[in-house]
Formats: C-alpha cells, structure tokens, sequence
C-alpha cells in the first residue's frame, strides 16, 4: 500500500533515493521496481531484515535489477554525504522525533538542490479523533508526539529550505478503522472485521474501492501528503 504517488515525486531509473523510516520496505520496493537507487533507512534493525528479503526475493525474481542498501540509522545523523540523494521519502515518519526540525535540517542536507522530498503525516482531524478516543494510540514508547496542522508542517519544511510544490491527502478507507480500533479495542468484532476488509483491498485492489477512495480523499484521507523541491 503506497501513501506517495512516484510519478508526483517524479522518481526514474538511475535516481539515488532515500526512503527514511523505511518500515517494513513499501515504497523502498516501488522505488526499486522503477529503476531506483535505493537506500532504506530504520532504526529498528527487525524491520530493516524483513525489507532486506523481500528486497532479495523482487532482484531474485527479476523484479528490480539490484537489491537495496539497508542502513540503520537516526534521522537526526544521518550517516550521509550532503547532496547524496535525487529523491526522500519520508512517510509516517516525522510525527514520531521530538526534534522534528533537525530532522527536516538533515533531509535537507542529504537531498541535492532542486531534489524532491515527499512527505505523509496523518491528517489534523482523523489523528485528532483518536488521539481523543485512546490514550494508548499515542502514549506507547516510540509513538506518535505530535498531531501536525497542514499548515504547519508545510511553514516548517518551508524554514528547512523546501517549497511546497503540492499536495494530496490519502487513504480515507483507513480513518474509520482507526477510529473503531481506538474506540473498541484492536480485537473487537467490527474493528477486526473492518481490518479484514483492508486486508482483502490492499491484495485485490479492486477497481469500485479505488474510484471510493479517490472519491473520499479529500474529505476523510487518513495521511496528509506534501511533495516538494528542495531550493
């Protein structure tokens, strides 16, 4: 399930791209299929394993011509030359580091002047609902610190040397499994129930929930997305 659209970010074969907070390696596999040169960046070395074989089995399938490199590393050293990287990509990642503008500073240093950064952070409103509905959503070590304003986050990219160049909002089918999530319990009956159905989108990408979702976006997207240039 992907949160940035590449072809927005304007990712093409032979571009040096850094997808920090990498994860379990989603949009590192997109960057991959498209000819990228990728670099996943984590702190959890747990995450970086799983991404690194999957990563093994798409070069093993001829899926991509070269697997990533993994990197374990903090987003507020990264272990990088400036000017390193053609694209970032940093999804659902800044709302977890307290010093969010040395981590903004240092993207900045790694992207390559006229670089494209992306950039996903849940919505205002649908993290605010949960935030309100469960204190375990957001007091969990390593969680999520703040609920950013779109407006906010775009003054504090901005003051790092970007310009904002556009943005989208995402995964509306989302938001209400998180709201049930918080409200219920992760095990209750709809909430699972719910989940399954998201399981079920993400494998079968059905035509009818992808003209819903686009429909839905705007209004209840789950993850804000802001792309931009760097100066």
């Amino acid at each position: 399930m992907l949160t940035v659209d590449f072809e927005r970010l304007g990712v093409r074969a032979g571009d040096r791209l850094l997808d920090l907070g990498a994860g379990n390696g989603r949009h590192s596999f997109e960057a991959l299929k498209r000819g990228a040169r990728v670099v996943a960046l984590d702190l959890c070395s747990e995450e970086l394993r799983l991404a690194g074989a999957w990563m093994a089995a798409m070069a093993e399938a001829g899926q991509c011509e070269r697997p990533g490199i993994l990197v374990q590393g903090d987003a507020l050293a990264l272990p990088f030359a400036p000017a390193s990287f053609d694209h970032v990509i940093a999804s659902e990642v800044l709302e977890h580091i307290p010093d969010d503008d040395r981590a903004m500073a240092e993207i900045a240093r790694v992207l390559r002047p006229g670089g494209r950064l992306a950039v996903s952070v849940p919505r205002w409103y649908s993290e605010a609902v949960c935030w309100a509905l469960s204190t375990e959503y957001h007091s969990n070590p390593g969680g999520h610190v703040r609920i950013y304003r779109g407006s906010e986050l775009a003054a504090k990219l901005e003051a790092a040397g970007f310009e904002v160049i556009g943005e989208e909002h995402a995964h509306a089918l989302h938001s209400p499994y998180w709201w049930l999530r918080c409200l219920l319990g992760q095990g209750a009956g709809l909430a699972a129930a719910y989940h399954r159905m998201l399981v079920w989108d993400i494998e079968r990408r059905p035509r009818s929930l992808r003209v819903l979702e686009r429909a839905l976006n705007p209004a209840l997207g789950k993850s804000l997305v802001l792309y931009l240039s760097h100066a």
